[in-house]
């Protein structure tokens, strides 16, 4: 619980960033660093009210190695900021430790002629004093832009960090200052929780490049302040309540009795204490407490409630409510997570994929759920649907979606319509999932983990098993019963855009698609068959679900609804596969491979 300064390193203007190392390590919490050059040195100031001061380093060896150069200021001033504006050094901070002062809503302004000092403070201090919503803690450094200064705040109104405003600074001399706020212009997302800064934003630095651009680097979090001890709370609350109505139950129903050791209870006035007995010389406030314990269990001692009675009946069904309630409370806060599903770093860095449905006319209503709910998975960059048939929607008066959806209306209605190259797809990873699929976003963030590490895969969570002769096409539970899979199904799975969609409307592959097309089916083995043509390695993962809803089942608009039929035609394209690429060349691969179990 002790913040130190760390260090990151980009070498391609930001978009990928390596850790370095620990830059300054003191006894105390340091926080907010902010590095400049000044006299063809680099300091740093990072904020140190823990030490109940503001203190400046001096860059020995940048940016791992610091010596302390001096004290600032004598004060425990919180997020300080300085910049240089009309020939003066200005340092803006807030100070809670002031009579008076509030916390978040509390600013104030000191001038230096140079960064060592010496500061004096502002004639107006404190600026600013009141709710913790206007913006008055800092939320970075100040910066000109076009000869006027901004200075960056934290509204801290709904949590700590919630959002970023920024200020004009009209008027900045010893004697006044005025600001005003200007819109931000930050794009934000709709995706709610899953977005990177779904909670809370509350610092950003910009900087203008040589080149005369600008580039800001923004921090985000989906976890309001405090999430962490409100979950243990809530939790440990939940639990007690489960405590306590079970042992009322108990003693209610005559099933258990409660006793408080005579030793707890205070002896009554003129009692004869024998010689041989020793009270515990307990505090006086715990004796009452005791005492009340004991007449209350006498009391519920007298009460007895028939368990077949209604009475016991209604008693015993509302218990068993609130009993299950407060499990599932407990259970939520102690390892529901903190409610955001968030993506899965692969060596340190994150990236986004498309979603590509296929859908018709007949499946509108399945769309628009599958488009709500997918828009909002944080790595979901854009969702392209498409059509095959009918009448296609609006892509932005008829879905509720947090990110761009196209629909590419197909002038014939086939199935090889799916893996079509798209030139305007613009992420190497796309996503091929059946509008009539519902998973958690965390179960999606867990196959583009697993695809990211093995992008030449095609990785999914609907397994199968071919093999036999002749061929035969099973469900999963063959699958499991040979412990072993050597196929996806591409109805949920993901794959290399750019290779695979490329093979798959090859030259070669042009036989295997009129067999598609012949049966209305089969385009997910005829992928399998492909992929796994190209390599001697493995071609296929499996990511088990953690849960996932087949919505065709709530409509007759499926192709796959005569299961045994589905099964005949894909058997039969199984064999004509076979004789096409000259055999099979799927090769098995056990459940159970991955070190982190997601395939179990």
């Amino acid at each position: 619980m002790q913040g130190d300064i760390g260090v990151a390193e980009s070498s391609d203007q930001g978009v990928t960033w390596t850790y370095v190392g620990i830059a300054l390590d003191e006894e105390w919490h340091i926080s907010y660093p902010q590095v400049f050059d000044y006299d063809s040195e680099v300091y740093m100031m990072p904020e140190s009210s823990n030490h109940g001061d503001l203190r400046l380093y001096k860059a020995v060896e940048f940016p791992l190695q610091w010596t302390f150069h001096k004290t600032l200021i004598d004060q425990p001033l919180v997020d300080a900021s300085m910049v240089k504006y009309n020939d003066e050094f200005w340092l803006f901070a807030s100070n809670h430790h002031h009579f008076g002062s509030r916390k978040n809503g509390h600013l104030e302004i000191w001038v230096a002629p140079s960064p060592f000092g010496p500061w004096k403070g502002h004639a107006q201090n404190p600026v600013k004093n009141g709710p913790r919503n206007i913006g008055a803690r800092n939320g970075g450094v100040p910066f000109s832009h076009e000869g006027k200064l901004y200075r960056l705040g934290q509204d801290c109104g709904e949590t700590y960090g919630h959002r970023l405003r920024v200020f004009d600074v009209v008027t900045l001399t010893d004697e006044n200052y005025h600001e005003v706020e200007v819109p931000l212009n930050l794009e934000q997302s709709n995706k709610g929780r899953n977005a990177w800064n779904g909670k809370r934003s509350h610092h950003m630095n910009a900087h203008q490049l040589p080149s005369g651009k600008w580039i800001a680097v923004v921090d985000g979090d989906r976890v309001p302040s405090g999430d962490l001890a409100m979950n243990y709370a809530l939790g440990g609350g939940a639990l007690f309540i489960l405590f306590s109505l079970n042992m009322m139950m108990g003693i209610l129903f005559g099933y258990a009795r409660c006793y408080v050791p005579h030793f707890l209870i205070p002896g009554k006035r003129g009692e004869t204490v024998l010689p041989w007995v020793v009270r515990p010389q307990l505090p006086t406030r715990f004796h009452k407490a005791a005492s009340r314990l004991s007449k209350t269990s006498s009391l519920l001692r007298g009460v007895n409630i028939p368990a077949k009675s209604c009475l016991g009946c209604l008693f015993g069904i509302a218990s068993f409510t609130v009993s299950v309630c407060a499990v599932c409370m407990a259970v939520s806060c102690f390892f529901g997570g903190n409610g955001a599903e968030e993506p899965y770093a692969v060596e340190g860095q994150y990236s986004q994929f498309t979603m590509v449905a296929m859908t018709y006319e007949a499946r509108l209503w399945n769309l628009q759920m599958y488009v709500k709910h997918y828009s909002r998975c944080a790595s979901v960059r854009e969702i392209v649907v498409v059509w095959n048939k009918g009448t296609p929607p609006d892509a932005v008066r008829d879905f509720d979606s947090a990110v761009p959806v196209r629909i590419r209306v197909e002038p014939q209605n086939s199935l090889n319509n799916r893996f079509k190259p798209d030139e305007m797809i613009k992420t190497k990873a796309v996503f091929e999932l059946d509008d009539d699929i519902m998973m958690t976003c965390d179960d999606v963030e867990r196959g583009f983990r697993a695809w990211r590490e093995n992008p030449d895969r095609l990785v999914g969570y609907y397994p199968r098993l071919i093999d036999g002769a002749p061929l035969k096409y099973r469900n999963e539970r063959y699958a499991r019963s040979q412990s072993g899979y050597n196929l996806i199904l591409t109805g949920a799975a993901f794959m290399d855009s750019e290779f695979a969609f490329a093979k798959y409307w090859s030259q070669d592959a042009e036989k295997a698609r009129a067999v598609v097309d012949r049966f209305f089916n089969c385009e997910d083995i005829l992928m399998n068959f492909i992929l796994a043509n190209q390599t001697t390695e493995r071609a296929v993962e499996y990511v088990h679900p953690s849960w996932a809803i087949d919505t065709s089942k709530l409509s007759g608009a499926a192709i796959s609804r005569d299961t045994q039929g589905h099964y005949d035609k894909r058997t039969k394209c199984l064999l004509q596969f076979s004789e096409i690429f000259n055999g099979v060349p799927l090769r098995k691969w056990d459940f159970l491979s991955r070190q982190d179990s997601w395939d179990n």
